[in-house]
């Protein structure tokens, strides 16, 4: 029996974003609740944070989403649907990629995507040839990448988002 198709989230984006953060798909959780990055082992949310700890990183989704547009962020995934049991991106069958041309024109300030791991990662060379932008990989959020530590993945984040222009 085949799963059944799973929509992706609407992109967290607008005229001011710079960088996208592109993931590969939502998990079962974030879904659920229809919030990027809502399993609370995600560590996207914290390496964020801790990327600007003098604006504080509010606790309501809504209030995050303001805070992460007004860092020049934006939020998307590289499928915009996909049969998937669970939430493991080696699970992913039938994807269907987004729509990045029309990412590229609600986000006119756009300099790069920053990949959030080796699934989204791999389709690098086809964001880059339609956006025409640098593509970077960020080191999986995942708790699946249990091998990293927060550490380790902090200073992979910000490398990327200094080399955008993100960080001072």
């Amino acid at each position: 029996m085949a799963d059944a198709l799973l929509c992706g989230l609407a992109p967290v984006v607008g005229p001011g974003t710079k960088v996208v953060i592109l993931g590969s798909f939502p998990g079962v959780q974030s879904l659920q609740l229809q919030q990027y990055y809502a399993h609370p082992r995600n560590q996207m949310w914290p390496l964020l944070a801790a990327l600007w700890p003098a604006h504080p990183q509010p606790a309501a989704y809504a209030q995050r989403c303001a805070w992460l547009l007004a860092r020049g962020l934006g939020l998307w995934d590289v499928y915009a649907a996909c049969e998937r049991e669970g939430s493991l991106d080696t699970n992913i069958r039938h994807a269907q990629l987004n729509d990045f041309v029309a990412l590229q024109q609600q986000c006119p300030q756009l300099v790069a995507a920053a990949h959030n791991g080796g699934e989204s990662f791999r389709h690098a060379p086809r964001v880059q040839a339609v956006l025409g932008l640098p593509s970077y990989r960020l080191p999986s959020s995942s708790p699946a990448n249990a091998s990293w530590s927060f550490e380790r993945k902090l200073a992979g984040w910000r490398e990327v988002m200094h080399h955008c222009g993100l960080l001072a």
